[in-house]
């Protein structure tokens, strides 16, 4: 508890709790809906864009985040969530594990659900989404650890002190004479606490 308030490390888990929720919506919500919009709506030009995801599925991340910085800057979202919620959020690797999931869903429950008027968005959250607990999970997990644990992008983008997550901020105090080297292993055991947790409960 010393080390824990002696360097405020409540604000780092806050801030990160932030991007690990707002993460895990728009993993679900953005690439759910996608996965429901391809694989079973299948409108036209739906292979092509299934092309697209998958062709981008195999350009690595890293070289995405010199450009993705240039647009972060220019639309002033620096030092704001919402863009590491939608970059841990938007992944080819959830989309696929939707719709895999969505094209085993039987065609005539989604075809009753229309004869009784019910629209295709209403379908997707109301039908969909109750069927597919178990993937959503999955995403969720995934999407959890990826944002808990990713260093580069909140360090490139949260600039501000006060809004930095738990990685970024044991990396700026491990640079600082702030902490000796055994209070520094003490923040870094606290740190995998959740992550330790999640894991033991599923």
């Amino acid at each position: 508890l010393d080390v824990w308030n002696k360097v405020n490390f409540g604000r780092y888990y806050l801030n990160t709790l932030i991007v690990v929720l707002g993460s895990m919506l728009c993993s679900v919500v953005f690439n759910g809906l996608l996965a429901y919009a391809v694989g079973v709506l299948k409108p036209v030009g739906h292979k092509i864009i299934n092309g697209l995801i998958l062709l981008g599925y195999m350009v690595p991340a890293a070289l995405a985040i010199f450009p993705l910085s240039m647009q972060i800057v220019e639309l002033k979202l620096m030092n704001s969530y919402l863009p590491l919620c939608l970059m841990f959020g938007a992944n080819a690797y959830y989309y696929l594990l939707f719709k895999d999931s969505f094209e085993k869903v039987p065609v005539a429950l989604v075809e009753a659900a229309k004869v009784d008027g019910m629209s295709d968005l209403a379908i997707f959250f109301k039908i969909i989404l109750p069927l597919s607990k178990s993937i959503i999970g999955v995403v969720a997990i995934f999407s959890m650890t990826a944002a808990y644990s990713d260093f580069l992008l909140p360090y490139t983008i949260l600039q501000d002190v006060d809004k930095q997550t738990v990685m970024v901020g044991i990396y700026r105090l491990s640079g600082t004479t702030t902490l000796d080297s055994s209070e520094m292993l003490m923040l870094l055991v606290i740190s995998i606490i959740p992550q330790i947790i999640i894991f033991a409960i599923f």
